[in-house]
């Protein structure tokens, strides 16, 4: 019985490690908007390209964290397994939502720069 309760014990502090070590890594925020080309200052527009810059910055220290969280939290190889797993899909979304916004701000950009 005291066996049973370690084991379930033991599970339950690593799931809850799991848990703490998904928390570690704060999701990048993409900027709040984007400028419309076709009205947009240049002012605006440079405003809002270093603001993608420093979200590009966010998603690549996002990375890094969650590759240093996953060398410093997983202690066994099934751990391991599900650790890496679930932090590259953490890792895709962020690159995933990087890509769709940029995306988006590049047409605005080709929109402000055709306007001459």
């Amino acid at each position: 019985m005291n066996r049973k309760l370690l084991t379930i014990g033991a599970a339950l502090a690593v799931a809850f490690g799991a848990a703490t070590a998904q928390a570690e890594c704060a999701f990048p925020k993409a900027p709040a908007s984007i400028p419309d080309g076709k009205t947009a200052s240049e002012a605006e527009m440079v405003a809002a390209m270093q603001a993608f810059k420093a979200y590009n910055e966010e998603v690549n220290a996002f990375g890094a964290c969650l590759e240093e969280e996953t060398k410093s939290k997983a202690a066994g190889t099934a751990q391991l397994m599900q650790l890496k797993t679930m932090q590259t899909k953490k890792h895709n979304a962020a690159i995933d939502e990087l890509q769709a916004k940029a995306k988006l701000f590049n047409e605005q950009v080709r929109v402000f720069k055709a306007r001459g």
